[in-house]
């Protein structure tokens, strides 16, 4: 399927039991092309009666996957890994269609989502136990570590190939079968995911892909006592309302909310790197990443020029269709987000922000915004306490260490921040001062398949990827013989 819809974009189906279900005779709902506001595609919704049989498939799938030994596996998440990689190009298209980020981005995304798989291959089966002393002959005390049961698992838009991956990854790798709900806004990326993992010999019910209202699905699946786990990514006031829902049924939750990155940036920096590095980073998916830089506190020393160097790089941001190879940034994913943007601009400037560059949205069809850096940002702004998540870089001074530490953790948000300065006393002390399950140190550089991804405060709780995204879907159990 990853091939095929990658010229018949319009062949979306739900998967439950081994079955690609169309559309026909269910709700659908428009996927439209961000960069030409074009419908591609009906997306169908999954009836009460297809996430009943979704339960009941992963109830049975369970039972299935988890007596399968952990090196068979690991050996299906490896093959599947292989035709992600064998599918790149195609399976990189359709996330840029969908999703409107650039191609460039989507083919490191489709290797980072089958590094992801080949991670929890090898993790799978290294999902210790142990044995304790003996306190009297003839006994005998063990501590295992046991798949946790059906892990019911929702995904954002952006990053269509790389979040699925995450959850399912870390599921399958630890036994546990999976009901997975992509964005509709981006479902044919998820569908070509679990196409190749079925095209590994995943057994039939260990996997199931719905979609459709978030909310209906959420209240449904998460009220069933056959799901035993949830992992999100998403919005914090999403997260909170599926981990009280979580919490009637005592369910292990994984939340990974929103983030509102600072970057501390010292004067003793090489400042052109640091310019380099950031505007890559600020501009990747048009912002529209949870762990993107935004907040800047740049020392007094450096300010003005920084302020010019990112405005002078924003200017010259290729911008347009992520199908073009030239192009750096694609549109936003939808008109929501570029109304979201201009209030946050609109008010920023209202509060008495500079526009040092873009602050404008580009010419139509599709949903462009300029890449855009902001200068002398009061704290009032409702872009200093939202996450913005657009390609808008906020820009203000600092001199006192520790007030910029204190400003750096002002907000609730806890998921990445991010310091330059090329002393290694002060790289020490702000990386224990800062506030957050992710630090970058010199480097925007902070996800791996073997590193937690996860955040602290509002941005959550739980890690996706590393050793700790796989005892997410794993319990401990002690066994005493005697």
């Amino acid at each position: 399927m990853a091939t095929q819809l990658a010229t018949n974009y319009a062949d979306l189906a739900l998967f439950i039991g081994g079955e690609w279900l169309s559309p026909e005779g269910r709700t659908t709902s428009p996927v439209i092309n961000p960069a030409t506001e074009e419908v591609i595609g009906q997306v169908p919704h999954a009836s009460t009666a297809d996430l009943d049989r979704a339960l009941r498939a992963a109830e049975q799938g369970f039972r299935t996957w988890r007596a399968v030994f952990p090196d068979e596996r690991g050996r299906i998440l490896k093959r599947a890994a292989e035709l992600l990689r064998e599918h790149k190009e195609a399976i990189a298209r359709i996330a840029t269609v969908e999703s409107g980020k650039v191609i460039h981005e989507t083919r490191i995304e489709v290797m980072m989502s089958a590094n992801i798989f080949e991670w929890y291959a090898e993790e799978g089966r290294r999902a210790y136990g142990r044995v304790l002393p003996q306190r009297t002959p003839g006994t005998r005390m063990t501590i295992v570590k046991e798949p946790v049961g059906p892990v019911a698992a929702f995904a954002p838009w952006n990053f269509p190939l790389g979040n699925p991956a995450r959850k399912i990854g870390a599921a399958l790798g630890a036994g546990c079968s999976v009901i997975l709900k992509p964005a509709e806004e981006t479902p044919a990326s998820g569908l070509a995911v679990a196409k190749c993992l079925v095209d590994a010999g995943l057994p039939p019910n260990a996997l199931a892909i719905v979609y459709g209202v978030p909310a209906e699905i959420s209240t449904h699946l998460l009220a069933s006592p056959i799901i035993r786990a949830i992992s999100f990514t998403g919005s914090i006031p999403v997260g909170k309302h599926l981990a009280k829902l979580a919490a009637d049924g005592m369910k292990r939750t994984t939340m990974e909310l929103g983030g509102h990155a600072p970057v501390v940036v010292f004067d003793d920096v090489d400042l052109e790197r640091v310019l380099d590095l950031s505007a890559v980073a600020k501009f990747r998916n048009a912002g529209q990443v949870c762990v993107s830089p935004t907040r800047y506190y740049v020392q007094e020393k450096i300010y003005n020029r920084f302020v010019d160097g990112f405005a002078e790089r924003a200017k010259g941001w290729p911008v347009g269709n992520g199908l073009e190879e030239k192009n750096k940034m694609g549109p936003l994913v939808h008109a929501r987000r570029l109304a979201a943007i201009e209030g946050f601009i609109a008010d920023a400037k209202q509060q008495g922000a500079r526009v040092a560059a873009g602050g404008r949205r580009l010419a139509s069809p599709g949903y462009f915004y300029a890449p855009t850096v902001l200068s002398d940002v009061p704290n009032s702004a409702r872009v200093m306490n939202e996450e913005p998540f657009g390609p808008v870089a906020v820009i203000n001074p600092f001199s006192d260490f520790d007030a910029v530490i204190e400003q750096a953790n002002r907000l609730p948000y806890g998921l990445a921040a991010f310091a330059f300065t090329n002393s290694s006393h002060t790289l020490k002390l702000v990386g224990e001062r800062l506030e957050a399950g992710m630090v970058g140190l010199n480097t925007y550089q902070i996800s791996i398949p073997e590193s937690p991804f996860g955040g602290v405060k509002e941005s959550g709780h739980g890690s996706e990827e590393g050793i700790e995204g796989l005892e997410a879907c794993l319990v401990t159990k002690f066994i005493s013989e005697a």
